[in-house]
């Protein structure tokens, strides 16, 4: 798929702005502080219903105004699709694919898909769990409505137990609790088995990516952490591997919970679950979250970021949009090679604050004080 016109207005600070993409590698070029990122941003508003900057929608908006419109046109494989957000300082956000409002953010997953990359990345490899599960998530949303769906189911559930954890009292926590549990666990259990297969095709898609970035001179593994993973002890409740179901992930996931009640009731939250799993990634044996260097947590981040295009390639049966935010800055000039070879074979827009030689082909865009201007096509 690839993005044919990205249109905003009041957006960020952009009055107005239409840009028409090639659908091969865009390249938007300027100093900093111009608007470069602002632009990969509205389009993954409109890939994903939220920015990957700001949870606050009203920081989206240009200052001065009360309202703002993000809308992108895209080609797809069956057909063209439109998708329009309008972000306002007094309604929630509206959004509506081809001219339809959507009364579910859920409606949007798979509209339009996207793979963003920025040097805030490098959170996947060695931040929290959290930014790992939000790396899985945001990835298998796009793919799957179903999935979506019930990760808010979880999390419901999730919070009214804890709810019950903090303020209830004995009595209704011996009565109650067990229920909660048979729904958090029948729940969750899909969760973890869609993750872990998820793991299970991004592995050697990775290793791939990882071998072409390097040069052959690193191997790079993931391997998934907790409930029916290696790396945590709940996975041997359950069993470990790819033959875990979802109903041996629900067995597994209830048998964690009643383990580990007293200490829920304790602390008065639920400490097992999907919601804490995590995944490894090793580089020959060394655990990259703790003893990576700079320049290996970025390249095993760059990894897993081209890998996620082989995904969507293979579940949906075309390539996403692929956003790159400023990362040529951060690579030698054997691995800005090959990235952009890697680039070229799917839409690519790509910000940075100069290119000496752009690639034959690409499209280039000087981005200045918030407005977008075409150089042409680069031969």
């Amino acid at each position: 798929m690839t993005i044919d016109t990205l249109t905003i207005k009041d957006f960020r600070n952009y009055a107005a702005q239409a840009v028409k993409f090639s659908p091969g590698l865009n390249v938007l070029a300027g100093a900093n502080a111009q608007g470069k990122t602002n632009l990969l941003e509205a389009a993954y508003l409109c890939c994903v219903g939220r920015s990957p900057r700001t949870a606050k929608d009203k920081e989206l908006i240009r200052w001065g105004r009360e309202q703002g419109r993000v809308s992108v046109e895209v080609q797809k494989r069956d057909g063209k699709t439109t998708v329009e957000a309008r972000l306002s300082r007094n309604e929630n956000k509206r959004i509506a694919i081809n001219s339809l409002p959507i009364s579910r953010i859920g409606e949007l997953m798979g509209a339009v898909n996207c793979v963003f990359f920025s040097p805030d990345e490098l959170k996947i490899v060695k931040e929290s769990p959290t930014d790992r599960r939000r790396f899985l998530d945001t990835d298998i949303c796009q793919m799957s409505k179903t999935y979506f769906y019930l990760l808010n189911r979880y999390n419901k559930i999730l919070t009214q137990r804890n709810r019950l954890l903090k303020d209830g009292d004995s009595g209704a926590l011996n009565s109650t609790l067990p229920v909660w549990d048979e729904q958090l666990a029948a729940a969750g259990a899909g969760i973890i088995v869609t993750r872990r297969k998820f793991i299970d095709k991004l592995k050697p898609l990775v290793k791939r990516e990882h071998l072409f970035l390097t040069g052959g001179a690193e191997e790079i593994d993931l391997e998934y952490e907790g409930i029916g993973g290696a790396g945590a002890g709940m996975g041997a409740s359950g069993g470990a591997g790819a033959s875990m179901d979802v109903a041996a992930a629900k067995t597994a996931f209830l048998k964690a919970l009643s383990d580990n009640r007293k200490r829920d009731i304790k602390y008065g939250f639920t400490g097992e679950g999907p919601h804490k799993d995590d995944f490894a990634v090793r580089l020959s044996g060394v655990d990259l979250r703790a003893f990576g260097s700079q320049g290996q947590q970025r390249t095993a981040a760059l990894s897993l970021k081209l890998a996620e295009l082989e995904i969507f390639a293979g579940e949906i049966g075309e390539y996403p949009v692929l956003l790159l935010d400023d990362v040529l800055s951060e690579l030698d000039l054997s691995r800005q090679k090959q990235l952009l070879d890697r680039a070229q074979k799917v839409q690519t827009i790509m910000t940075c604050t100069h290119m000496d030689a752009p690639p034959e082909g690409a499209a280039v865009w000087r981005v200045e004080g918030g407005t977008v201007r075409e150089w042409g096509i680069e031969s």
